[in-house]
């Protein structure tokens, strides 16, 4: 699915948030790798499940021809600096949700590039047919849970032990949802 470009300025730097295109695939390749290794708040190590310029012109092509997910970017001066994807489920009993992700270069965190991202992508899944958004975020991350609920997420579980880190310690998964029933 696509939607409108739009744009922002936050601090006197602007941005676009867009729907990915297949020009986008080389850069979503190499900033993917990139932002891993920026965070531990994600679920890979740097250059794990790595996705090349092929995979990622068919996730592409894929996700603007389903009506159930959503692959956004964030652009800076051409720069791709951040992504989202909503994605949905093929089986019928589970056609009314997405799951959510979201990244962003550190250098532009702090700003609302990640907000504006779920801001978007909750619009898109109110204008259509998705009931639910779910995500999953590491309990340390209290900036991004606090943001989710803000959103009208709430917790629907806690996977304990969930994700061994560098420093050898095991984090917990928060569970969220946001239900338009």
């Amino acid at each position: 699915m696509e939607i409108e470009t739009k744009e922002y300025k936050v601090r006197d730097i602007s941005y676009k948030i867009r729907s990915a295109s297949q020009l986008d695939a080389k850069q979503l390749s190499e900033v993917r790798v990139q932002i891993d290794g920026e965070t531990e708040n994600l679920d890979r190590e740097q250059g794990e499940a790595f996705i090349d310029v092929t995979g990622f012109e068919k996730l592409i092509e894929d996700d603007t021809l389903s009506v159930n997910n959503l692959f956004l970017v964030a652009e800076i001066e051409g720069r791709i600096v951040g992504f989202s994807r909503c994605e949905g489920n093929g089986l019928k009993r589970f056609a009314h949700k997405v799951e959510f992700g979201v990244c962003v270069l550190k250098e532009y965190w702090g700003l609302s590039i990640g907000t504006n991202l779920l801001k978007e992508s909750i619009a898109w899944a109110d204008a259509g047919s998705i009931k639910k958004i779910s995500l999953n975020v590491l309990h340390t991350n209290e900036k991004a849970i606090t943001l989710y609920k803000r959103y009208g997420f709430e917790v629907e579980g806690i996977l304990k032990n969930d994700k061994m880190l560098k420093d050898g310690k095991y984090y917990h998964t928060v569970v969220m949802g946001r239900s338009f029933i």
